[in-house]
């Protein structure tokens, strides 16, 4: 009897095995299908953050050009159009650690490790000139670096490896951008040109959201009506404070009320947008 149940041991064991592999070999099929399946969404994306940085490194030249001819007015007004197509493109923007801090670091942000204005470079540090000091004078050279930056970014944008968890984390982190900076008012804290920024941090996150849409409403198509529709809160906000020229109010115009809406209206679509990673394992 012992050999008798040990041999029946042994066969459901070895059945017990072939079923583990069968199962985990349909599980690896399943993952693999499932990530050629957004491959097509993957290209798209990529194919968007590059023609945002073309945009971005085309509007950073006459940002540049603006600056080293003293055309302050020019300069200005050029400023935080040329940083929204940045802003839209941030999850791609921030693959690179050391180009992003680069292009885009606060004197805050560099305070916090210990560093000072000596080591700031970038947008920021144009904007300080532009609206604190309102000139353009000991700038050209910070303009030089800012635009082979740009450039070294834009080149580089090739080579990353776009995924759709790039995609979906980076559509998380675009919102959580507007929550603890933009929202606060702290990102332009010289040029108070956030509403800018807030408009293109949710343009990203929305484009990610429309890549994947057809894929999201074949999983749950609920979230994705939910997510148009909070999408669309945020947006029509945003449209009382527009100027009519491609342009937004002064952030410093905004009352406490304004930015509480805007707040809350954020944070109701955070909810949905964290679920769509969920659904799409």
């Amino acid at each position: 009897m012992k050999k008798i149940a040990t041999f029946v041991s042994f066969v459901l064991l070895s059945t017990s095995l072939v079923g583990c592999s069968e199962k985990e070999e349909a599980t690896t099929t399943q993952a693999i299908t499932e990530t050629v399946d957004l491959q097509k969404e993957v290209d798209t994306y990529k194919e968007f953050a590059i023609d945002q940085m073309d945009q971005f490194v085309i509007e950073t030249e006459k940002f540049v050009e603006a600056v080293k001819a003293g055309n302050i007015e020019e300069a200005k007004a050029i400023y935080p159009l040329a940083r929204m197509y940045f802003e839209r493109s941030e999850p791609i923007a921030e693959s690179f650690g050391d180009l992003d801090p680069r292009i885009d670091a606060r004197l805050a942000d560099l305070e916090e490790e210990g560093k000072g204005k000596e080591d700031w470079s970038g947008y920021h540090k144009i904007e300080y000139g532009l609206w604190v000091e309102n000139t353009t004078e000991g700038y050209a050279e910070t303009a030089d670096q800012l635009l082979a930056d740009a450039k070294e970014l834009r080149a580089r944008v090739e080579t990353v490896e776009v995924t759709p968890d790039l995609m979906m984390t980076g559509a998380v982190d675009l919102l959580n951008e507007v929550s603890t900076s933009k929202i606060t008012g702290e990102e332009e804290i010289y040029s108070h040109t956030d509403l800018y920024d807030f408009k293109a941090n949710i343009e990203g996150a929305e484009e990610i959201f429309h890549i994947l849409e057809s894929k999201i409403k074949a999983k749950d198509e609920t979230l994705a009506t939910n997510l148009q529709a909070k999408f669309d809160a945020v947006n029509e906000l945003l449209v009382k404070y527009e100027t009519g020229d491609n342009g937004f109010v002064s952030y410093e115009e905004l009352t406490s009320e304004d930015t509480k809406l805007l707040s809350d209206a954020v944070n109701q679509l955070g909810e949905p947008l964290s679920q769509m990673g969920i659904i799409m394992e």
